[in-house]
């Protein structure tokens, strides 16, 4: 099983998320695909993001049961701790401080 959620994507991008995927709401896809279309998908995405942000999270056979990672400026970002995948969050930019 795979995920993507994308934000701020092009409509070119996200109509080719859904050739291969379910939208199951606003910028969600689902899908059950191996290692090799999934990296495909993902290529499609790297080329297609503009500005926006994404995420794509796969089961696996790692600690979590599962692995992700993220492209495009996001607050949250993936790090290792001690071979577990975990999410980091920067502090807000100085202009969106509460």
């Amino acid at each position: 099983m795979l995920v993507i959620v994308v934000e701020n994507a092009p409509p070119r991008l996200r109509g080719r998320l859904a050739v291969w995927l379910l939208e199951v709401r606003a910028g969600v896809y689902v899908g059950n695909y191996g290692r090799k279309v999934r990296e495909h998908i993902w290529s499609q995405v790297e080329e297609g993001l503009e500005d926006g942000n994404a995420v794509l999270v796969w089961r696996s056979t790692a600690e979590a049961g599962y692995e992700f990672k993220t492209l495009g400026a996001n607050r949250r970002m993936p790090v290792d701790f001690d071979g577990v995948q975990l999410v980091s969050f920067h502090p807000p930019s100085p202009g969106n401080a509460p």
